[in-house]
C-alpha cells in the first residue's frame, strides 16, 4: 500500500477519536454518554450503601486524606501502577524474572488499600461521577485479577503466560487510569470547589447588609459581590460567615444544619467550624473560606480571611 494512502487512513482514525472543530471525538463522546447511563444505578445504590456501612470510625476521614489536605487515592495508587509499570520493563529484559514477580507482588499487596481509599471517596460522589468512578474501578479490579493470575502462572514457571497476563493487566489499568483522570480532570472529583473564593473577593470589608435582617441561630445566604456566602448570627450579635459553596462538592452550607459550633453540609454530611471554617469532618478534605466580620452602624461588614487562620484552628482542634 502507498506510503500518503497508509498516512492518511492512520490520522483519519486518530482524528475520529480525537476532539475536533466540529465537537468531542469518539472516545470523549463514549465517556460523557457513560455519566448519563443509568443502568447500573441499582447497583451503585447498593454498592454505597455498603461502603458507608463499613465500620471504618475515624478511618474514613484518613482514608478521604483530610489530614493530608487534598483525597489520598491518587497518591496511594501510584504504588501498584508503578511496580506494574516496572514489572513490564522488566518482562522485555533478559534474566529479569524474580525481580518483575517480586514488584507483582508488591502492586498487589498495596492494591487493596489503594482501592479501600478509592471506595471512600466514590461513595460520597454525585450520581453522574459514581457511573465513571464503577467503571475505573471494574477496570482496576481485572487487572488486579490478571496480575494475581500473571503472579501465579509465573510462581509455577509458565514465565511467558505469566508474562502475557501481566501486559493484559497494564492494559486494564491504563483504562482504568484514564477513566480516573476524566473523573478527576473533567469531573473534578476530589477538587476544591471553594479554591476560586480567595481569587473572587477583593480585599478590604465588604458590607454584607443590616444585622437586625439576619435571623438568630439560623444559617441564611448572603452575597460578598459574586460570591454566595453563609451568614449565622448567634445570640450576642456573633455573627460567623463561611463561603457557601462546600469544598467538596459545592453543597449549599446555607441549608445545612448548625451543631456544636459548627455547620453540617446538607449534601454529602462535610462538618465545618462556624468560628474559621476548619473542615473537622469529612469527605471533605480542604477547609472552608471563612471571613471577619464587623459591625458598623448596624451593618454586618466581612473580610476575608485567610487559609493560616484556618491552619491555626486545625492545631486547636
Amino acid at each position: 500500500m502507498d506510503k500518503s494512502i497508509r498516512r492518511y487512513r492512520m490520522t483519519a482514525a486518530v482524528g475520529r477519536l480525537l476532539p475536533s472543530a466540529e465537537g468531542p471525538g469518539r472516545v470523549l463522546r463514549r465517556v460523557d454518554a457513560l455519566e448519563r447511563w443509568d443502568g447500573a444505578d441499582r447497583l451503585i445504590k447498593a454498592v454505597r450503601a455498603a461502603v458507608r456501612a463499613a465500620p471504618l470510625g475515624a478511618g474514613r476521614d484518613v482514608l478521604h486524606g483530610r489530614w493530608l489536605g487534598h483525597p489520598v487515592h491518587p497518591l496511594m495508587v501510584q504504588v501498584p501502577i508503578g511496580t506494574w509499570l516496572s514489572a513490564a520493563v522488566l518482562d522485555v529484559l533478559p534474566g529479569r524474572r524474580r525481580g518483575a514477580r517480586a514488584l507483582i507482588a508488591v502492586g498487589l499487596a498495596t492494591a487493596g488499600p489503594s482501592a479501600l481509599a478509592g471506595w471512600t471517596d466514590w461513595a460520597e460522589l454525585p450520581r453522574e461521577q459514581q457511573r465513571v468512578g464503577l467503571v475505573h474501578a471494574a477496570g482496576n479490579i481485572t487487572a488486579v485479577v490478571l496480575y494475581a493470575s500473571s503472579y501465579a502462572a509465573r510462581r509455577r514457571g509458565q514465565v511467558w503466560r505469566g508474562k502475557a497476563l501481566g501486559f493484559a493487566g497494564l492494559s486494564a489499568v491504563a483504562v482504568g487510569g484514564a477513566l480516573g483522570g476524566h473523573l478527576a480532570y473533567r469531573q473534578a472529583s476530589g477538587a476544591n470547589h471553594a479554591e476560586q473564593v480567595a481569587h473572587m473577593v477583593e480585599a478590604g470589608w465588604h458590607v454584607v447588609g443590616d444585622l437586625a435582617g439576619l435571623p438568630v441561630g439560623r444559617p441564611v445566604r448572603r452575597r460578598v459581590g459574586e460570591v454566595a456566602v453563609m451568614v449565622v448570627r448567634e445570640p450576642g450579635d456573633v455573627v460567623h460567615v463561611l463561603a457557601d459553596r462546600c469544598s467538596h462538592m459545592a453543597g449549599p452550607l446555607s441549608e445545612g444544619e448548625l451543631l456544636d459550633g459548627c455547620v453540617r453540609c446538607p449534601w454529602h454530611g462535610s462538618v465545618f467550624r462556624l468560628a474559621d471554617g476548619w473542615n473537622v469532618r469529612g469527605p471533605a478534605t480542604a477547609p472552608q473560606p471563612s471571613f471577619d466580620t464587623r459591625i458598623t452602624e448596624g451593618r454586618l461588614e466581612v473580610r476575608l480571611r485567610h487559609l493560616p487562620g484556618a491552619a491555626e484552628g486545625r492545631d486547636a482542634a
